[in-house]
């Protein structure tokens, strides 16, 4: 399927706003692989091809064994996560899925158990930015951009 439209290019005021809240997170406490995993499962979750390339291809440029990439779809049932990880990965699927999922008291209390009050308000800004990326790329058909390597 080819792009429908270029949207950067067209209205490029928006994702300045967007990169605006990238460069925010990417100076916050949060971990890098910690941000990279929540938006590669949000990805996920709204199926968009474009933005889970990129968060797994950074996963591993940042050294995550592939397991790690591979199951986060799983996440529930895999072992090799941590607290931290399960708590952010849950709250990206309720605040993702709004009409699906409950924002309940006890999701929000184990993840008040893992962050801060202020790392809690970068993460959800993490999530509510990678959803909005997932919003332009999959309605106008943004491809990924493959990185071709050598098989032996």
């Amino acid at each position: 399927m080819s792009q429908r439209l270029d949207y950067y290019k067209l209205s490029p005021e928006p994702f300045r706003h967007l990169m605006a809240i990238e460069k925010h997170l990417h100076q916050s406490t949060l971990e890098h692989v910690l941000l990279e995993l929540v938006k590669l499962r949000v990805s996920q979750i709204n199926g968009c091809a474009f933005c889970l390339n990129m968060h797994s291809t950074l996963l591993r440029k940042a050294g995550e064994p592939p397991h790690r990439i591979d199951l986060v779809a799983a996440w529930r049932e895999a072992p090799c996560y941590s607290d931290r990880e399960r708590a952010a990965l849950a709250w990206a699927e309720a605040v993702t899925l709004l009409p699906q999922h409950q924002v309940t008291d006890a999701l929000y209390d184990e993840l008040a158990a893992q962050f801060d009050e202020t790392e809690i308000v970068d993460l959800t800004a993490a999530i509510a930015n990678i959803n909005a990326w997932n919003r332009f790329a999959v309605p106008f058909c943004k491809a990924p951009e493959i990185e071709e390597t050598a098989t032996a």
